[in-house]
């Protein structure tokens, strides 16, 4: 099984799980049914949206620790400010 049909099968499964739910098939105590029920997929996307800020910021926090890619990107911009400066562009220096 690919990632993509994986994927697409989890998705799936709680779309499926979720419709049950909102439309009454699963029954729960109706404050759940009438407060809870509707809002968990925009609290699923506030969390995941959470989650990939949280990652992108601890990406960003831990960029140091990987050496590699660092001397990458620093020979990169070397490279970039020398073809810049052959064309007659003030990069700057740091």
């Amino acid at each position: 099984m690919t990632r993509a049909q994986q994927t697409i099968s989890i998705a799936l499964l709680l779309s499926s799980l979720y419709l049950s739910c909102f439309l009454g098939v699963v029954t729960f105590p109706q404050k759940i049914q009438d407060e809870i029920i509707p809002v968990i997929p925009f609290w699923a996307l506030v969390s995941f949206g959470s989650y990939l800020l949280f990652k992108l910021g601890w990406g960003v926090f831990t960029f140091n620790d990987v050496p590699e890619a660092h001397k990458e990107l620093m020979g990169q911009i070397a490279e970039a400010r020398k073809e810049l400066m052959a064309k007659g562009v003030d990069v700057g220096s740091d």
